[in-house]
Formats: C-alpha cells, structure tokens, sequence
C-alpha cells in the first residue's frame, strides 16, 4: 500500500479541524459569527459559509468551508447546525453543535467521518480578562464513525469516539479523556514484501483494539500533563505514553499559532531559517518534568521471537538469551554503569516472562527546553543522568 506523505497528512489534518469545536462554534448573529471568523483568522484559519437559516436559538450555516494558512484550497465540510443558542456573560452558550456528515478523497485514499456533535460550547464574550478569554470549551464531543479507505477497501475504522472536558475554574486545572470502543485495522493492504511477509508469519493481517487517553492542563503556569495515551492491540499488546510539561500558556499557545500563520505565509521557496530559529527559541519556553513510554505485552514478544529465531535457523528462546547479551555492549557507549545495570536487569527479567518494559524519565526538578537542547549539541551521553531515565520490567 504506498500513499503519499502529502496525502495522509492532509486527511489527518482534515480530521483534526474537523474535530475542533473553534470550527463548528458559530451563531446565527451577525456579529458574533465576524468576531468568530476574526478569531480563528488570527489562528491561520479561514472559515466562510454560503448561507445562515433559523433565528437566534437554533440557527445552521449552510456550506461551511474552512482554509488552514498553510492549504492553497478551501475544505468544504457542509452544513452546521446550532441549537439551543443563548446569551451568556457577554457571550454565547451553545447547546448542540453538529456538523454533516463528511467525505474527502485524493490519491485513490478516502476518509469518511459521521456527524462531529460537540455539548455545552461556550463562546467567550470579545475583550474579556480571563487568560481563557480567547479559547472556546465544550464540555463533550462524540465521533460515531471514521473510516479511511484505499480504494474500495476499509484500512482503518475507528467507532465511538467520545471526549469529555471539565473547563478549568476556580484556579482548578481543567480535565480531559478521551476514549474509543473500538478500532480496526486492514495490515494485508500493506504492499512492502518484507513487513507483508512478517504481518502474515505473526497472524496480524487484522488487528482491532481500542485507544483511551486522558490528562490536565493548568493554564495558569502551563503544566499539561498527558496521564493516560493508550494503545491496545488485541492478542499483542499495549503501548503507553505519558509526558509532563511546563510552559504550554495561553500566551504561548498564542505566539505559537501567529508564529505558525508567519510561515505559513511565506512565499514557496522562501528562506525560512530566521522563522524557525525564532520557533525554536519560543520552544525554549517549555519545560520538562517527565515522560514515559510503556509496553505491555499479550503475546506478541513471544510471536516476535519465534519469528526471528525461524529466520535464523534457531529457538525464541535462543534469539531472547542473543538479546541478553547484545544489550551491555550496546549500553557501554553511554559510560553510564547504573543505567547499563539497570537496562541489562530489566531486559532479561522482560525476555524471561514478558508481562511489561517501561522506560520513563524523571528528573528531580523541571529541566529548561534549553537546557535540554544545549546538553543534547554539546554532550549527548549526559542527557539520560539529566533526564533521569529509568528502565523497569515487570512492573505495577
């Protein structure tokens, strides 16, 4: 299956916009629907729409389009509709937004999503003080359906997205899930012979699974903290993440997006090095206060060794000890005794009864974007006793 980058990246993207509430939050005032398309203008996007029917309550905008700075051709996306309209603090509170549902096509790729409903939008009143001010929250969004297509077969599907917000208040930060109940993947599309080969040897030509994430931002000081990003596989596994950072403020949010909108606007073949030597200091602003990657295991290690070992004339268990041994030596480049110590013990206990292996970083205070980027020019090998990286096995 051989997709162009360019191609993928725009359905993605398609479905990121798509899904954002600033998109779908418009009223039927006049007023409001300018201050709103201004808004998310400042934000690189542009938004138009053919024609508005209903009153005030309950309104919907007929052939919505949006254009992101950086695309050359508006994306039609339908009607909208609003309901349960009202006033609000100097703003507005929207019910039920909806959107119709959506196709877009190119390269022989196809992606389908069902109507985006999004519950309890708010649209902040113009010029208020509060930090938030500028941003839009909903409470909910749900995404019944998605689907990708290469041709007329389905590569992947995902069914019941939901999302769930608790607007920050009160100094409280704000909190976020999200979840799906289920999606699905076609791997026998992929055409490259050798992973082909290995996606059927490991009886993973379907896969199905489900993905749940959750986490906090703190707009106040900036601290976004991902809890909760995982990815399970049935009859393989769950891959994990997290990550805990400081500095990710409304202001920086702002700067970011006009940074973004700057480059946006560069004319094709334009030097850009000064922008992002610029984007690279705002990055700067960011701090870092952990992260782990987490993988636990149901059954596909073992899969994964019987394969290597049958390409290789031997046992699983043979291609596992070859492991064990490889790791010290790979670890020695670091110079750091500890860390091989520690990966060594965590890679064997792994291998001998694969149940999990996570590797986390975990400095003992908040280290600067600078700080890091500085240690990883000047002295790379330094960087894990920075970053306080821990490897375990095994464990709750």
């Amino acid at each position: 299956m051989t997709i162009q980058r360019s191609t993928l990246k725009k359905l993605a993207f398609s479905t990121f916009l798509l899904t954002l509430p600033l998109n779908a939050a418009f009223a039927a005032d006049p007023a409001v629907a300018e201050r709103i398309k201004a808004a998310l203008a400042a934000q690189g996007v542009d938004i138009s729409w053919t024609g508005v029917s209903g009153d005030d309550s309950n309104a919907t905008l007929q052939g919505v389009s949006i254009k992101p700075a950086a695309e050359k051709d508006a994306l039609p996306i339908g009607d909208v509709k609003l309901e349960g309209v009202s006033e609000a603090n100097g703003g507005y509170e929207i019910a039920t937004v909806s959107t119709s549902p959506f196709e877009h096509s190119k390269d022989g790729v196809t992606l389908n999503l069902s109507p985006v409903v999004i519950h309890g939008m708010k649209v902040p009143a113009e010029g208020g003080t509060d930090p938030l001010g500028s941003l839009m929250m909903y409470k909910s969004a749900e995404l019944s359906n998605m689907t990708v297509k290469v041709g007329d077969k389905t590569a992947f599907a995902m069914d019941g997205l939901a999302v769930q917000i608790t607007p920050p208040a009160d100094g409280k930060a704000m909190d976020f899930t999200a979840n799906t109940e289920k999606f699905t993947a076609d791997l026998s599309l992929v055409d490259d012979p050798k992973s082909k080969e290995a996606i059927e040897a490991l009886g993973y030509q379907n896969i199905s699974g489900n993905i749940a994430m959750a986490g906090t931002w703190q707009p106040s000081d900036g601290k976004m903290e991902l809890s909760k990003y995982d990815i399970s596989v049935e009859n393989a596994g769950t891959l994990g993440m997290t990550f805990n950072l400081g500095g990710y403020t409304v202001d920086f949010i702002k700067s970011m997006q006009a940074m973004q909108k700057q480059l946006a606007s560069q004319p094709e073949g334009a030097d850009k090095s000064a922008q992002g030597m610029a984007m690279l200091g705002l990055m700067q602003q960011l701090s870092f206060n952990g992260a782990s990657i987490r993988y636990q295991d149901a059954s596909l290690t073992g899969k994964v060794l019987d394969y290597v070992g049958k390409q290789q004339g031997m046992s699983g268990k043979d291609v596992a000890n070859q492991a064990k041994a490889i790791v010290p030596f790979g670890m020695a480049q670091l110079n750091n005794p500890e860390l091989t110590a520690e990966v060594s013990t965590a890679v064997n206990t792994f291998l001998d009864n694969p149940k999990s292996l996570e590797i986390s970083a975990e400095p003992p205070s908040s280290v600067p974007f600078a700080l890091i980027m500085a240690g990883a020019m000047s002295n790379p090998l330094d960087l894990p006793k920075t970053l306080g990286v821990k490897v375990k096995a095994n464990q709750d």
